[in-house]
């Protein structure tokens, strides 16, 4: 998570929203990456999609069951529903999104059998959540 949270404050010091993901496989980062919206004008450029489409490429395939996939922020639903096309193995978050997370939205959209893991360094990811937003306002 720290790895993530690393690239959380890349994507705070870029203006975009402090998400940062990495995707973990036999024990090393094969992915690494943060939000992308506003640098790319791509409403779908979340740091997990970044991070799902480089592992898939790192990997050689597109299903990363053997994976775990950490993120600062609960994924919104399309990133849920991305996450669970790769059938990831396990899934790890740091903040809850109450507003816009999948768990409200669609809590089935994962892959039946990913393990998660919620609250992993939650006050750090939802700080820099609540630094960012306060510094906009």
């Amino acid at each position: 998570m720290r790895a993530a949270l690393a690239e959380a404050q890349l994507a705070y010091e870029q203006g975009e929203v402090p998400v940062g993901a990495v995707v973990v496989c036999k024990g090393r980062i094969v992915a690494r990456g943060h939000n992308l919206t506003e640098t790319l004008h791509d409403v779908t450029a979340h740091a997990e999609m970044q991070v799902l489409t480089a592992a898939a490429d790192v990997l050689g395939g597109k299903y990363l069951p053997t994976c775990t996939l950490y993120v600062t922020v609960e994924p919104c639903v399309m990133c849920a529903g991305a996450i669970g096309w790769t059938q990831m193995g396990r899934l790890v978050f740091g903040a809850a999104d109450e507003k816009r997370g999948y768990r409200r939205f669609a809590p089935e959209a994962l892959h039946p059998k990913t393990e998660v893991v919620a609250g992993v360094l939650q006050e750090e990811c939802a700080r820099l959540m609540s630094d960012f937003f306060k510094q906009r306002r």
